[in-house]
């Protein structure tokens, strides 16, 4: 009864007939008989000649499930006491067509409200229902191209770096929402057609035409070259007007294709190809939403690419402030990571420095402008060669950062920074450490604990001298062979909105539980955070290892640190002896180190003002024999008394006689070492 001139709102002469054709009917339920008028039989398709006034002659081109629904229709209006109904039924035509019809009756009843006659119109319904569904899919299908848009505009709008735009179109539900099967990229760069994105089953065979000079024979390069869109209906045509694409035309499993320039401020950045297994055409609507797709792309990109050009520049210049080589040491590894914020010309002013020192001796320093910008990144080069000059001269820690404060107030602005600064000595394992407002450090140990020493620190550098006070008080520490000094700037740690010692216990395991050579666990912590918590923050990280001493395989070595303030540590310290003593195969001389090392260590924790290093080893030669030595600060020696019965100390010496073939004091640096000598006895070697 329709047809596409109806869906273009034409309205012909059949279809007008068939709005006004309405006949009526009165069905007598008494004797089972329908009256039905001449234009009522022809809606239902009945001959008026053919009819014998039964109810079911008129119902029986229905489908079975169309005169199922129909009688329910009626026989739920007669039982529930209705006085009307009305129904839409389909009836095939002889041509096959259906044909909608719309019945509207009303029902008569007796005064016991017992119904005996109905009595309506019938009418023909096809145009009003496929108009209507049309207008129906019509609003569906702008509806759809509608959300296509908003929702490629809002996951574009999240981008920032071209890597962002194209993870948001060729990512979960891009394609989706770009409408497509398939999707290319392409973006004009020094004369080539860079294809940097490529979506979609079989798309993957393009790979090897990635790259290509921009010109005529491609038809994205085509697209690109003219500026005017390339819409086609035919893949199979595509090919034959574009010879190129022939060694894939089998592998690629599309039907018709849409090229698109990308457009923005007049520049031609590039193209995009939407490809389409289904299509077999684009109505006005469908290019018109492809177009403005392309508009949106355009536009991301043009954000994106201004974007990483003013990234470049600002990284770009933060580089040149940071130390362009990590000199080698001679005693130890040094490994640096530096992180910069992604968030265009906001970069910051995070820096670190290896200095070489006098004495071979090595600086060691990590620090943080304030502020995130190129001004802060300008600061930071010129404070980090000052500083620089400072450590060189030969100052000491306290003076290197009261000189830094100083130089820093002294310029025309209102930044402070914030830095650790550390002197270490790699042939004794001395550090002399300060700090500005900034994190300390963290140590670990040779049996993988990681402690945080710690150290008092002055006013952030800058401030300091504003306000007089350029007291940065030192802290020694000391690194043992294998122990590893671990500082880094408050972008590792802090995670936005989050607690900073929550972020600092999370880096204490992860320097614990990674890899003990210095590069190595500087790629396990830089992986493990910045990839967590993502670029909010510049991030500086130097990592410091002592070189460890095993010794030899017939005559090992083992040193390690205890603090004084750790409680542990003597405890541990006992295991690690009676551990290596059993790895070793001395196992019959654990008892006797385990009881020394404890005796030696008590001394020192109890009567002096630091921690101490242990260190155990085998002597080979001539006999296997175990040599233990503990150092400390203190300048004064260890005395022999006779202690009383009742007496709680001063049999360590004692102890000594009894357990050691022989002991002694050595002098060592600024303090001491008590060793001995474990083994067996002359008569038994």
């Amino acid at each position: 009864m329709t047809d596409n001139r109806a869906h273009s709102g034409e309205i012909g002469q059949p279809e007008r007939l068939a709005m006004n054709r309405t006949g009526s009917f009165d069905w007598d339920l008494d004797a089972g008989t329908i009256d039905v008028d001449e234009a009522g039989l022809l809606v239902f398709g009945v001959a008026p000649g053919t009819f014998d006034s039964r109810p079911g002659s008129l119902v029986r081109r229905l489908d079975q499930e169309e005169r199922i629904r129909l009688e329910g229709v009626i026989k739920e209006a007669l039982s529930s006491g209705r006085s009307s109904y009305a129904a839409h039924f389909r009836i095939p035509l002889d041509d096959g067509s259906p044909q909608w019809t719309h019945v509207q009756a009303r029902i008569l009843r007796d005064r016991e409200d017992r119904a005996h006659r109905i009595v309506g119109i019938v009418r023909d319904a096809t145009f009003e229902v496929t108009h209507s569904t049309f207008v129906l899919e019509l609003e569906k299908r702008r509806k759809r191209q509608t959300n296509m848009v908003e929702r490629t505009t809002q996951a574009l709008s999240r981008a920032v770096t071209v890597d962002d735009v194209t993870a948001a179109l060729t990512g979960p539900g891009g394609l989706a929402r770009l409408g497509a099967d398939g999707f290319a990229l392409g973006l004009v760069e020094n004369g080539s057609l860079n294809i940097i994105a490529l979506s979609g089953d079989s798309l993957d065979v393009l790979e090897d035409l990635r790259v290509r000079r921009l010109e005529r024979g491609m038809p994205l390069a085509e697209t690109v070259l003219s500026g005017r869109p390339l819409f086609s209906s035919s893949f199979q045509e595509l090919v034959r007007n574009y010879p190129v694409l022939a060694p894939y035309a089998g592998q690629l499993r599309f039907r018709a294709a849409a090229y698109l320039p990308l457009v923005a401020q007049a520049r031609t950045l590039g193209g995009m190809a939407l490809f389409y297994r289904g299509r077999t055409a684009f109505s006005a609507d469908e290019r018109n939403l492809t177009l403005g797709l392309a508009a949106i792309v355009a536009q991301s990109l043009q954000r994106a690419i201004l974007f990483d050009e003013e990234r470049e520049l600002a990284t770009g210049l933060q580089a040149a402030m940071l130390p362009r080589r990590i000199p080698t040491v001679d005693g130890g590894e040094i490994a640096v990571r530096y992180h910069s914020a992604w968030s265009g010309r906001q970069v910051g002013g995070d820096w670190y420095d290896v200095i070489p020192l006098p004495k071979s001796r090595v600086g060691i320093v990590v620090g943080d402008v304030q502020g995130h910008d190129t001004h802060a990144a300008a600061i930071m080069g010129q404070l980090r060669i000052a500083l620089r000059a400072y450590a060189g001269e030969g100052h000491a820690p306290s003076t290197v950062l009261a000189r830094a404060s100083r130089f820093l107030a002294e310029l025309d602005t209102e930044r402070f920074a914030t830095c650790t600064y550390a002197q270490v000595d790699l042939d004794t394992g001395t550090v002399r450490a300060v700090r500005a407002g900034h994190l300390g450090p963290l140590i670990r140990h040779t049996d993988g604990r990681v402690g945080q020493p710690k150290l008092p620190g002055g006013l952030p550098l800058g401030i300091a001298s504003v306000f007089g006070d350029e007291e940065f008080p030192e802290t020694r520490l000391d690194l043992v062979p294998g122990e590893t000094l671990v500082m880094c700037t408050d972008g590792l740690v802090e995670e936005p909105g989050g607690d900073i010692e929550e972020g600092i216990e999370a880096l204490e395991r992860a320097v614990g539980s990674g890899p003990p050579g210095a590069e190595a666990l500087a790629d396990h912590l830089s992986e493990r955070f910045w990839e967590r918590w993502g670029a909010g923050d510049d991030v500086a990280l130097l990592v410091l290892r002592r070189s460890p001493d095993p010794g030899t395989p017939r005559a090992p070595r083992i040193h390690q640190y205890i603090h004084q303030a750790d409680p542990q540590g003597l405890s541990e310290a006992r295991a690690v002896v009676r551990r290596a003593l059993r790895d070793w195969g001395l196992r019959e001389f654990a008892d006797d180190a385990e009881l020394v090392t404890g005796e030696l260590l008590g001394n020192v924790l109890l009567h002096t003002e630091g921690g101490a290093v242990l260190t155990l080893e085998v002597l080979p030669e001539p006999v296997r024999r175990v040599r233990l030595a503990v150092q400390d600060r203190s300048s004064a020696w260890p005395r022999r008394r006779t202690p009383g019965e009742a007496a709680t100390g001063g049999r360590g010496l004692l102890l000594l006689d009894a357990l050691a073939l022989r002991w002694g004091v050595e002098p060592r640096g600024e303090g001491k070492a008590v060793w001995c000598e474990i083994g067996p006895s002359p008569r038994q070697g």
